[in-house]
C-alpha cells in the first residue's frame, strides 16, 4: 500500500465519519441514537442473530440483547426462530422499525439539504460521482469480507 493510498483511505474514513456524526448531532429525531444505529445495522445485515449483531457493533452480547429488547418493546424489531438452528433466534426489522429508521434518515438529510443546495451544479455532479465511487467501495468490501454467521 502506498503512502498516498493510505492517506486517501484515512481521509475517506475520517470525512465520512465526521459527516455522519455532524448530521446525527444536528438532526432532530425521537429514536435514541443507539437504537437508531441498531436499526440501521439490522437494515444493512438483514435478519441476524444477537451474536452477529454484537460482533458487527463491537458490543457485548448482553449489551446487544438489551438493545434488541428495547427495539422489540417499541415494536421496531421482532424475534423469529432461526431456520438453521431451533435453539437460536433471528432479529429482524418490523415495518414500524423501517418507518422509524426512515424518519431518522429523513431528519439527518434535512440538516444536510441546505448545505447541498448551496453547491454549484458542477460540485453536485462531482458529489454524485463520489457517492457512486463510495457505493463501489462498499460493494468491494462485501466481496473481500463477506458476512459470516
Amino acid at each position: 500500500m502506498t503512502d498516498e493510498l493510505r492517506a486517501t483511505g484515512n481521509d475517506l474514513l475520517r470525512a465520512t465519519a465526521r459527516l455522519n456524526r455532524w448530521a446525527t448531532r444536528h438532526a432532530s429525531f425521537d429514536v435514541p441514537y443507539a437504537q437508531a444505529r441498531l436499526l440501521a445495522l439490522l437494515d444493512e445485515l438483514g435478519p441476524s442473530r444477537v451474536s452477529l449483531l454484537a460482533e458487527a457493533d463491537h458490543s457485548s452480547q448482553p449489551t446487544l440483547t438489551a438493545q434488541v429488547q428495547r427495539l422489540e418493546a417499541a415494536g421496531w424489531a421482532r424475534r423469529e426462530p432461526d431456520p438453521d438452528d431451533a435453539r437460536a433466534s433471528l432479529i429482524s426489522l418490523t415495518d414500524a422499525g423501517r418507518d422509524a429508521l426512515e424518519g431518522v434518515r429523513q431528519a439527518r438529510y434535512a440538516v444536510l439539504a441546505p448545505v447541498l443546495e448551496q453547491l454549484s451544479a458542477r460540485d453536485r455532479a462531482r458529489l454524485r460521482t463520489a457517492v457512486d465511487v463510495l457505493e463501489e467501495v462498499l460493494a468491494a468490501t462485501t466481496r473481500h469480507h463477506p458476512h459470516q454467521d
